[in-house]
């Protein structure tokens, strides 16, 4: 069944497209990382977006309507076809998992140079971080029930906050990626996991009351 494009009620991105309209999606989102990765989110411009996809500029345009618009919704579906968590029956395995999974991510030459190229936008550009806001919400609401198992196990204590302790598994490899020139590599996306799991289990991410 093919849907219609969004109307004018909708924001850009948001509708759930199928048949010729997701294929012109799908291009479009793509030529958009590519420039993204190769260029940086300053030389993004939808013109040369409609160009690279071949498709009607008008097209894009209408859809999108600004940079920003389809960088939310090239997040929105990043974040959509990421993989799903894996289950392991232990928190270290399932923040292995992750850790594993981000690793993979950011060191692969295109993703990371993407992100790189993201998360340098956001800091200058509240749409921009907005969308990146967004990606990682969903990315770790996916994960968070991970920690709510362990947690029901007695592996971490009661009002751990699951949230936050996703949030930490992963935040050494950003701050890996951003602020060295050192690899990416599974002895750091270990330690990140350990780390984290470490600390939910002493109790580090207990919610104040």
């Amino acid at each position: 069944m093919e849907l219609t494009e969004a109307g004018p009620e909708a924001g850009p991105g948001t509708a759930r497209p199928g048949g010729r309209t997701a294929r012109v999606r799908a291009a479009v989102l793509r030529a958009a990382g590519d420039v993204l990765a190769e260029q940086g989110f300053a030389h993004l411009d939808l013109a040369d977006i409609a160009r690279r996809a071949e498709v009607g500029k008008t097209t894009v345009y209408r859809r999108w309507g600004s940079v920003t618009g389809l960088v939310t919704d090239l997040l929105l579906d990043m974040a959509q076809q990421s993989v799903p968590r894996t289950e392991t029956g232990s928190l270290l395995g399932d923040l292995k998992a992750n850790t594993g999974l981000v690793r993979r991510t950011l060191a692969d030459p295109r993703q990371g140079a993407l992100f790189k190229a993201v998360i340098a936008a956001a800091t200058c550009d509240p749409k921009a971080a907005e969308a990146l806001h967004g990606f990682y919400a969903v990315r770790v609401e996916e994960w968070a029930p991970c920690v709510e198992q362990a947690a029901a196990r007695g592996e971490v204590p009661g009002g751990t906050d699951a949230h936050e302790v996703i949030r930490a598994a992963s935040a050494p490899l950003y701050y890996r990626l951003l602020t060295t020139a050192l690899p990416l590599d599974e002895a750091a996306a270990g330690r990140a996991a350990r780390a984290a799991a470490a600390a939910a289990r002493a109790g580090a991410y207990v919610r104040e009351a």
